[in-house]
C-alpha cells in the first residue's frame, strides 16, 4: 500500500514504498520522510503530490507509522535546530519551553532530557525556546520560531538530513516519539488547519493525502 501523509503549515510528506529519486542510504522504493526547502514551504496549500530533491529526505524510522512519521521531520527539525545549532544547549542546563504539549514542543522536551538537560517550567532558564509567541519568559539566551523579538534568535527551520538522520536514530533506539494530536483526510483540510491555530493542541495534526 502507498500512502502519503503532509503536516500542516510547512509540511512534510511521509510517503509509502514508491519510486522516489535516489535518497542518500535509502532504497528505490523504500518510505521516506523529509520537509521540502524553505522556497517550497508557503503557501502551506495541501496537493496530492509534492517532488521533493532528494538531500532532504531520510528512511522512515521503522518504529513509527506513516502518520507518526509525517510529524517527525518539521517537529524535529525545529527543535533541534533550536536546542542546539541556535540555542547551543549544553548538558546540565536548565531550558524552559513554551507550548511544551504541541507538535514541536513535546519533541523539544524529549531531545532537551535526552541531551541531560533540565527540562523546566518557570525560572530562571539558560536557555528558552519558545513556540508560541506572546510574552516570552527571561532566559539567558531565548530562541523563538514564533515571531521576531528583541533580544531573542528567530530563526526559519531547514531541511538538514544528517540530522534526520540523528532524529530517526533516536526514535529507532526508543529515545524519541512525536505525539499526534489528530489526523484529517484531504475533504476536511479546513477543519485541520482550523486546529493547527487553535490553543490545547497536544502534539502535530497531520492531513493525510490519501491512500492507496
Amino acid at each position: 500500500m502507498n500512502v502519503s501523509v503532509l503536516t500542516l503549515l510547512g509540511s512534510l510528506a511521509a510517503g509509502g514504498p514508491a519510486d522516489v529519486a535516489p535518497v542518500p542510504g535509502v532504497g528505490p522504493h523504500a518510505a521516506v520522510a523529509g520537509i521540502p526547502p524553505r522556497a517550497m514551504m508557503m503557501p502551506p496549500v495541501p496537493v496530492p503530490a509534492i517532488p521533493l530533491p532528494a538531500p532532504v529526505l531520510a528512511a522512515k524510522p521503522a518504529r513509527l507509522s506513516h502518520v507518526e512519521a509525517a510529524a517527525l521531520p518539521m517537529g524535529g527539525l525545529t527543535a533541534w535546530q533550536a536546542l542546539f545549532v541556535h540555542g547551543r544547549l549544553g548538558r546540565g542546563e536548565r531550558v524552559l519551553v513554551t507550548g511544551a504539549s504541541g507538535g514541536v514542543g513535546n519533541i523539544a522536551v524529549q531531545l532537551a532530557r535526552h541531551a541531560g538537560a533540565e527540562v523546566v517550567e518557570s525560572g530562571p532558564a539558560d536557555l528558552v525556546f519558545d513556540t508560541r509567541g506572546g510574552e516570552i519568559p527571561a532566559g539567558e539566551r531565548v530562541v523563538t520560531v514564533a515571531e521576531e523579538v528583541p533580544g531573542a534568535t528567530y530563526f526559519v527551520v531547514e531541511p538538514d538530513h544528517e540530522q534526520l538522520l540523528e532524529l530517526a536514530s533516536l526514535v529507532d533506539a526508543g529515545e524519541l516519539r512525536p505525539e499526534i494530536d489528530s489526523v484529517f483526510p484531504l475533504t476536511e483540510a479546513r477543519a485541520a488547519f482550523e486546529r493547527v491555530a487553535a490553543r490545547g493542541k497536544r502534539g502535530k495534526v497531520v492531513l493525510e493525502i490519501g491512500t492507496g
